[in-house]
């Protein structure tokens, strides 16, 4: 009998242990589920790269003609800026003439005949008087920042650092590298510079030589093209060489020509954004609100370009602007646009 009720007792216990769990199952089952958090839209300003401030730009919407001339430093950079703008569905001729930022600004200012200025300066007051004077009102946005870059040959065996100073001496009265540096062979130094239509060539003048460009256009074995490929090849041809460009143009070519540090710092990211690096520049785009707003798909270029160039930059060779700088830059932009 006490058997009987034991084995009685086990299956009561078991019988209890399975409704219990299926009486935890239908809880379970039965109580409200969260609702699944949602993910901003791919193409919200937030989603964009930068700062974000601006709305969203659809590339498949912009249809029509852009003519970009100016800086031959900003030129690789806004080429990957229109091929991405093009690949994303962009329709019209969209061109940049490299001219340099000077020739830039005449074309923008004075003849009326470009959308958008590229400059690796800022603009002059003569040049924003000279776009008023043809109806158009500057608009700047900062896109970027450039380290001049001062290179020599990769057989150059003697030089790795200049003082501004040396650098000075570089480039106007030095005759021979060991007037520079005792140390450095008695050879004719061979110069290399952007021609005088160049903002490179103005931001050197200005940061070497106190703004003061006859020492550099007296110096003898001197070469200036305004075309950065004849200034590379230049300085390739010869260990005795030397020449300065964008950064943009030595990465390119690193395999065969050699930065140099200036002042002991070298041109890196790191050096850049801390502006300990001596020749760091920004870089620009100008337009200007009746053009933008007269023509929707220079508008739609500038915010693409504002939007995204974060996320090409790094891949041509140049750093980005400061959060603080883009920001102002796009809120240039909603001004432009009226918003």
């Amino acid at each position: 009998m006490q058997r009987r009720f034991s084995t009685l007792f086990v299956m009561l216990a078991v019988a209890s242990l399975i409704l219990a769990a299926c009486g935890n199952t239908a809880t379970a089952t039965t109580q409200p589920q969260a609702p699944a958090p949602t993910e901003a839209p791919a193409s919200a300003p937030t989603e964009q790269a930068g700062v974000g401030l601006l709305p969203p730009v659809d590339a498949l919407t912009a249809s029509g003609d852009i003519v970009i001339a100016g800086s031959s430093t900003v030129f690789p950079l806004a080429e990957a800026m229109i091929e991405r703008f093009d690949d994303e569905g962009a329709l019209g001729a969209h061109t940049y003439d490299s001219i340099g930022s000077g020739a830039g600004f005449e074309r923008f200012c004075v003849a009326g005949e470009s959308d958008i200025a590229g400059a690796s300066r800022a603009i002059k007051d003569s040049e924003i008087e000279a776009c008023k004077a043809i109806g158009r009102t500057p608009i700047e946005f900062r896109v970027g920042t450039d380290a001049l870059a001062v290179v020599v040959s990769s057989e150059n065996d003697f030089l790795t650092d200049l003082t501004m100073e040396e650098l000075a001496l570089v480039f106007s009265t030095a005759e021979t590298w060991a007037d520079v540096n005792p140390a450095f062979p008695a050879e004719p130094i061979l110069r290399f510079s952007p021609g005088t239509d160049s903002g490179t060539f103005d931001y050197f003048i200005e940061e070497v030589f106190d703004s003061d460009e006859t020492p550099l256009l007296g110096a003898g074995n001197l070469q200036l093209s305004e075309d950065d490929n004849v200034l590379v090849q230049g300085v390739q041809g010869s260990k005795y060489a030397i020449g300065y460009f964008g950064y943009a143009y030595y990465q390119e070519n690193a395999s065969t020509l050699k930065v140099l540090s200036i002042e002991g710092v070298e041109p890196t990211a790191a050096t850049v954004e801390e502006n300990t690096y001596p020749l760091a520049r920004p870089l620009f785009l100008y337009s200007d609100a009746g053009i933008m707003q007269a023509k929707p798909q220079v508008a739609a270029f500038l915010n693409f370009f504002l939007s995204y160039v974060n996320e090409e930059i790094d891949e041509v060779g140049y750093f980005p602007a400061s959060v603080a700088a883009l920001e102002e830059a796009q809120r240039n932009w909603l001004e432009g646009m009226g918003q």
